[in-house]
């Protein structure tokens, strides 16, 4: 039965807006838009922005995985959301990502392996399943390292970083894929991820969410023309734990918007 006093969704956190473009700070396990995933009436961005914006039609621009937190643009025309997805399409906008990940990677590099899709079950049931692995190319940097003296199976310590990721393609779960196949998998992920080490986090710290977090991205600005570059703080849970972790000054735990300058690519 479903409840009949359902809790009020929470007033959505605008980190940007002007007549053509709203960009929201999407906390964690919250829907972008209505799914066949999720029960109906599950709560959801979309829904909470045309009861904020009541009258207008909000267009999505691209998606976050439910189960990620951080920046994400709507467009407020369809000529506009048009635009911003041939940006996306054409590689012309810049995302940035922090996320937590087991063991210590390299310092630095580039991870060039093509992803097959991945089809849902209901949404894709007559996509074809033997598609080819399409491109697929991350870079990444390491920000910071931390032991944890709690054993994992044969060993003794627990290691873990703090990885930014800025993806060149847009491959579903690219990043969560793509730190999987270097062996550095992220903390959190119950589908890519390793299960020892999510419980770990949930038994010890008290985690119980995917650390993956979209903390900036850039475009110019379909009607202006400006360079438009958003950036997204963690949220206070995220900030305890990697305060915890000695990492503070790594991420950004202000909102920030810059605007100006004609020439990104």
């Amino acid at each position: 039965m479903s409840d009949p006093n359902p809790t009020v969704d929470p007033q959505p956190d605008i980190l940007f807006e002007d007549d053509w473009i709203i960009a929201a700070n999407k906390p964690a396990g919250l829907l972008v838009h209505p799914s066949w995933i999720a029960p109906a009436r599950t709560p959801n961005l979309v829904c909470q922005l045309r009861d904020l914006y009541p009258g207008e039609k909000i267009h999505t621009v691209h998606r976050l995985d439910r189960a990620t937190s951080g920046v994400i643009l709507f467009a407020r025309s369809k000529e506009v959301a048009h635009a911003l997805q041939t940006a996306f399409s054409e590689r012309l906008v810049e995302k940035r990502y922090l996320c937590v990940t087991r063991g210590w990677p390299e310092e630095q590099g580039v991870i060039d392996y093509p992803l097959k899709p991945i089809h849902d079950r209901i949404a894709d049931a007559h996509s074809d399943p033997d598609k080819p692995a399409q491109e697929a190319v991350s870079s990444y940097r390491r920000l910071g390292c931390v032991e944890l003296p709690i054993p994992v199976g044969r060993y003794p310590a627990a290691r873990y970083s703090l990885v930014e990721v800025c993806p060149k393609t847009g491959r579903k779960h690219q990043i969560r894929r793509h730190m999987k196949h270097i062996f550095h998998p992220l903390v959190g992920d119950t589908k890519h991820g390793e299960g020892r080490h999510n419980r770990l986090f949930r038994e010890h710290l008290g985690v119980h969410r995917l650390l993956l977090m979209a903390t900036e991205i850039s475009f110019t600005h379909p009607e202006t023309a400006e360079i438009v570059r958003i950036v997204a703080p963690v949220s206070d849970e995220v900030d305890e734990l990697f305060s915890r972790f000695g990492w503070s000054g790594l991420y950004p735990t202000r909102r920030n918007v810059e605007l100006g300058g004609t020439n990104f690519a």
